[in-house]
């Protein structure tokens, strides 16, 4: 069975966020970039199956910039067969929307043929959450969604997902797409040896116009600005002093 796993370019999570002067998005100059944490998840999902026996090969997916090839080549390093680069726009500025993207998976999966589609529940840049279901809807496969456990059984897939109450586990008919959520696994580092392997690793570049996906944006960003500064927190003497406080100046009970 073959595994398609899209992964996307953003903002390492460490970076403090900076909003550019104008309001106009956010400021890239200079920032360190990596590969978005949930699809790093969704990478060792892949490999952890075609460790098990379960996958032949695990193709990567980007959909960007020309500079994605780095976040595909550390997929690769980790342990992904072969990678396709989407060059979907020339300014790191431009965030290509779910609707496109899932247009642009969609073409790939008829192309690549996979039996399944692992995909990071999020991008921590747009905290969106709807490309993976988005896919799914128009291949008219099963998707199960927030994947904290993840195991394959002959043609189905059994997903234990993260919901509001506690854990849910259901069983979805392959193919099928999964996204996953932060403790599925944790995502193993690139040793050298594979760093440099992944060189040699076969990378093909597509354009969305050869898969007949308009990318066009159907959004506009009005303004951006940083969040409120957090109030400093102050001491009380006593419980009824707090619960005073709560009541009076929070408003909370």
């Amino acid at each position: 069975m073959k595994v398609l796993v899209p992964v996307k370019r953003v903002i390492d999570y460490n970076v403090k966020v900076r909003v550019k002067a104008d309001g106009s998005g956010v400021d890239l100059a200079n920032v360190k970039m990596s590969m978005n944490p949930f699809d790093e998840i969704a990478v060792e999902a892949a490999i952890r199956l075609k460790e098990a026996g379960q996958v032949d090969e695990i193709v990567v997916v980007s959909v960007g910039v020309a500079k994605a090839q780095e976040t595909l080549r550390t997929a690769l390093a980790m342990g992904a067969d072969r990678a396709i680069l989407v060059e979907a726009t020339d300014d790191v500025h431009t965030d290509i929307e779910p609707l496109a993207v899932a247009k642009v998976l969609k073409a790939l999966v008829e192309e690549e043929q996979p039996g399944l589609v692992i995909c990071g529940k999020q991008a921590i840049d747009n905290d969106m959450n709807a490309t993976g279901q988005m896919l799914s809807a128009l291949l008219g496969w099963s998707q199960a969604t927030f994947a904290s456990e993840l195991a394959i059984e002959g043609e189905s897939a059994t997903v234990t997902r993260e919901v509001d109450g506690g854990l849910q586990t259901i069983k979805v008919k392959m193919p099928a797409v999964v996204t996953v959520d932060l403790r599925l696994n944790e995502p193993r580092y690139a040793s050298l040896p594979n760093i440099m392997k992944a060189k040699k690793k076969p990378l093909d570049t597509k354009t969305p116009s050869d898969l007949g996906v308009d990318v066009t944006p159907r959004l506009s960003v009005v303004t951006t600005t940083e969040p409120a500064a957090r109030a400093a927190g102050v001491k009380v003497g006593s419980v009824d002093e707090l619960v005073l406080k709560l009541k009076d100046e929070a408003g909370v009970i």
